[in-house]
């Protein structure tokens, strides 16, 4: 089975690289760019692949909110015309969205049929990628994820791993909780739902994110403890922290959808950093 990818050196595009092996055609912007959602779906018209996974997106949060028509091109309107292409030619359309399309508020894990109110621009041009992706009528899958980390790309993991070369002491969240998830973890997850796809199942929207749920303070801790780093995590309150877009405090996800479909479980994500940190050599 081959799958055309749409993105390259993103977190989750280099795992699907990786595991997906000579399987995988990775486009990075020069094959396919996506602020050219017309040149996407032609991408998709003339490849001979099985199915097709949209791993690249918009992701940078803070300056979506100065980039809406920006990150809308990118996060709806490129993913609605390739799954548009993917449904002329009776492909199955993997696609990654997130946690950010809820507004976090509660303390209970989303399901997939829960209200959407995003908090941010970022989670608006995702959900609006999301109904872009369902309103083509095509054999469609949309995996929700949150709080992707690895040993590429840019992350938590990797920022506290910088920030702790110079500084033993630091302020972090800790009203913010969810669940870390590795990209490797989601690069197994696509393509093993790619395959199912292929040979028949409906697709649909899923949950995927790292277990247990954690605050981003504790899972500082966690990264320091598992490096030896001698650093000191004072717990601050999210409005002690502002940015320029919102974040939801509760990005804890439902992912028993997932498991009784394809019976994939969530990743523990305690040994995805074991595996990041010691790719990093860290450990």
């Amino acid at each position: 089975m081959t799958i055309l990818v749409f993105g390259h050196n993103g977190q989750v595009a280099t795992e699907l690289r990786r595991q997906g092996g000579a399987g995988v055609t990775a486009l990075g912007r020069d094959a396919a760019d996506l602020r050219d959602p017309a040149a996407c779906a032609e991408v998709v018209a003339q490849t001979g692949a099985h199915a097709v996974i949209n791993a690249a997106a918009y992701t940078a949060v803070d300056q979506a909110e100065q980039e809406e028509p920006l990150a809308h091109a990118i996060n709806a309107e490129a993913p609605g015309a390739m799954a548009r292409a993917c449904a002329d030619l009776g492909l199955p359309f993997l696609h990654v969205s997130t946690d950010y399309v809820f507004d976090g508020s509660g303390t209970a894990p989303w399901p997939e049929d829960a209200p959407t109110a995003p908090l941010n621009a970022y989670g608006r041009t995702k959900l609006a990628g999301e109904a872009a992706v369902r309103a083509a009528g095509g054999n469609a899958l949309i995996l929700r994820t949150s709080w992707v980390v690895s040993a590429h790309g840019t992350n938590f993991v990797k920022t506290m791993l910088r920030l702790s070369q110079a500084r033993d002491h630091l302020r972090i969240v800790a009203d913010q909780v969810g669940g870390p998830t590795p990209a490797a973890d989601i690069a197994a997850t696509l393509l093993k739902t790619a395959h199912a796809m292929a040979d028949g199942h409906p697709g649909g929207t899923y949950h995927y994110g790292g277990t247990p749920e954690v605050s981003w303070a504790d899972f500082a801790r966690a990264i320091f403890k598992a490096t030896g780093r001698t650093v000191k995590v004072d717990d601050i309150p999210t409005s002690a922290y502002p940015t320029p877009a919102a974040r939801p405090l509760n990005s804890r996800l439902d992912c028993r959808k997932l498991q009784a479909d394809f019976g994939i479980a969530p990743p523990d994500w305690q040994r995805g950093l074991h595996d990041i940190l010691t790719e990093l050599g860290e450990i």
